[in-house]
């Protein structure tokens, strides 16, 4: 809605406002597969106090001296592996979320997305739908389980970026949804479809959640209890579809970084330790990923392929994310819905 020259002295410049706006946010890409690109990525997601919080006299000279002189050139070779027509993964499919949820929620509101580092930035997005008339924002952290280095940094980092506007939209933000009903059947329903076309029945089916230091849940952050929950009711509901009664469900954590001890178990160890143990067959999902990325599609489907096959496995499935899948969507449909009641 624009205001109307009655509403407004002479010579006033229009306003837009009256408009409904959801901000879908998620972690964060390079801008491309280079070197140079990674670095900057790196740059800013490791300057996160969220993220790692040794103190900055401590931690910049070390990530400034030896791990953006050394990690952005690995990385880069990562990303290209995963990189696509459309570029980074992670970002084409959360611009595919942000279209298909425009098209189901209409014209009523406006649907933008926006990364935590790198582009398009949360002070960006907040700005365009400002400009468009969306003062009401709905903030969509799409991280089912929280934790500090996740949720909490977009809600600093949007409160930094409100902290410089004169008008300030009113703002709302999606809670964690990792014991939601609809997220947990929505996962059950698309990794049902996804293991009956396997052709091969998985005798273990491993959920891998982005790993935390141990210190985060040594002090109160709830990421650790919220992924072994929705791993808890994810188990129930696939089994209560009496197709998995004979597969076995284990849980881990991934990307490790740094000595700092991480939550248990780790993915890489656990994919060497169950082939170890003689299990042949088996399927990985990562169903703390709103879509998938660089740790799905290059940690998990290439890295965490050679680990398990290495180790004496022998055949080896790497599960979507829901992305835009018609079941992610009915679910962020749902959630969003429900916390836009009342604006719309």
């Amino acid at each position: 809605m624009t205001w109307t020259p009655q509403d407004l002295p002479p010579q006033h410049p229009p306003v837009a406002s009256g408009e409904v706006g959801v901000l879908l946010v998620n972690l964060g890409t390079p801008d491309a597969p280079s070197a140079k690109a990674v670095k900057a990525y790196l740059a800013e997601f490791l300057s996160d106090r969220r993220v790692v919080e040794i103190p900055p006299l401590l931690w910049q000279p070390i990530l400034r001296g030896i791990i953006l002189n050394t990690r952005p050139k690995k990385s880069a070779h990562a990303y290209a592996q995963v990189w696509s027509e459309k570029g980074s993964p992670l970002a084409a499919i959360t611009a595919d979320q942000a279209e298909t949820l425009q098209a189901r929620l209409g014209t009523g509101v406006m649907v933008g997305w926006g990364m935590r580092y790198g582009n398009p930035s949360i002070a960006q997005e907040i700005t365009r739908l400002m400009s468009a008339g969306c003062d009401r924002i709905l903030l969509a952290p799409l991280y089912p389980q929280y934790s500090g280095a996740t949720t909490g940094t977009v809600a600093d980092k949007t409160a930094e970026a409100l902290a410089s506007m004169r008008w300030q939209p009113a703002l709302r933000t999606l809670p964690p949804y990792h014991d939601d009903p609809a997220y947990i059947a929505a996962l059950a329903q698309d990794l049902d479809r996804q293991l009956d076309l396997l052709s091969f029945e998985p005798e273990v089916l491993l959920l891998s959640f982005h790993g935390m230091p141990q210190r985060t849940l040594d002090l109160g952050d709830p990421y650790h209890c919220h992924c072994r929950k929705t791993a808890r009711l994810l188990e129930d509901a696939l089994r209560a579809t009496g197709k998995r009664s004979q597969m076995r469900f284990a849980t881990s954590f991934q990307s490790r970084f740094g000595r700092a001890k991480w939550l248990e178990p780790a993915t890489d160890q656990t994919l060497m330790d169950q082939a170890r143990a003689g299990t042949r067959r088996l399927a990985i999902a990562a169903p703390g990923f709103s879509a998938d990325c660089l740790e799905t599609l290059e940690e998990l489907a290439i890295t965490g392929k050679e680990q398990f096959i290495q180790a004496g496995g022998e055949q080896f499935a790497a599960l979507c994310c829901l992305n835009a899948s018609a079941a992610g969507m009915d679910m962020l449909e749902t959630i969003i819905r429900r916390e836009l009641s009342g604006w719309i």
